[in-house]
């Protein structure tokens, strides 16, 4: 029998949330998102059942099947799906997306958790069992910020506080006390590329979580790819909330930033 239900979404996170999961003595079952989820998910869970991302309704099938009270959302579920066609949602789906006031994402995940409660179905913090993947506050890689990486972390600080409260994105880019990017629709790791290609090398990325985030659905993530990406156009320095901030392939990302000379900090 199922003890919790995982409805994963892409990347390495719901990956990472079953295998620790797992091994608290969660016997887990993922819903996977076809074309976002991860396959491999499957040696991770302990059954998986495949969804299109259309077919709200039968998320609830599965769980009043099986009878699971209690989820887990974790991972990234492509924003592109919002404009598919209407008529390729099933009706669920339908009225959700009607009843939307607006479509950022802690409008629609905050629906989605609305709707599970009603059928009693508790949502659990998607960093459920992860806290030791929250860094706590200091510097974590070898090389520290410079004074003026500082002022432009402490701006990027400020404006993204400012977003958050709009709902508008997590990170900020910041170069020489300008703003050259604030990430929307595309996401963090394109944000970093459109800002690189207007400021060039040396760019400071601020990533932080909404003011009062809800634990439940979509916090701030990073991991290799990040910094992969942060090391390819050669910026300065990543900065991420202390203990808001789930942070993946910890160990690699940052030896990774050491050897490129990218720092990261946790504010």
């Amino acid at each position: 029998m199922y003890t919790l239900a995982l409805i994963a979404g892409g990347g390495n996170f719901p990956i990472l949330f079953s295998q620790i999961a797992r091994k608290k003595g969660e016997k887990i079952l993922a819903v996977g998102i076809k074309g976002d989820t991860k396959n491999i998910l499957k040696r991770y869970a302990d059954g998986i059942c495949w969804v299109d991302v259309t077919e709200f309704s039968r998320i609830f099938k599965i769980l009043e099947d099986r009878k699971i009270k209690r989820v887990v959302m974790a991972g990234q579920v492509n924003p592109q799906h919002l404009f598919n066609k209407r008529e390729d949602f099933d009706p669920l789906a339908k009225e959700l997306l009607d009843n939307l006031q607006d479509k950022k994402a802690n409008t629609i995940f905050s629906t989605i958790v609305e709707k599970l409660n009603s059928k009693g179905i508790e949502v659990l913090d998607s960093t459920t069992y992860l806290s030791n993947f929250l860094p706590q506050k200091g510097v974590l890689t070898k090389r520290h910020p410079t004074f003026g990486e500082w002022e432009d972390i402490y701006l990027g600080e400020k404006t993204a506080r400012a977003m958050g409260i709009l709902d508008i994105g997590q990170a900020v880019c910041v170069k020489e006390k300008c703003i050259l990017a604030v990430e929307a629709f595309e996401g963090t790791d394109e944000t970093i590329k459109r800002a690189a290609g207007i400021g060039g090398e040396k760019i400071v990325v601020v990533k932080m979580a909404r003011p009062f985030q809800d634990m439940r659905f979509d916090i701030p993530v990073i991991g290799l790819r990040t910094i992969t990406i942060l090391a390819k156009v050669k910026a300065a320095c990543l900065a991420i909330e202390a203990e808001k901030t789930l942070f993946l392939d910890k160990e690699r990302a940052i030896s990774l930033a050491d050897k490129k000379g990218v720092c990261i900090v946790s504010i």
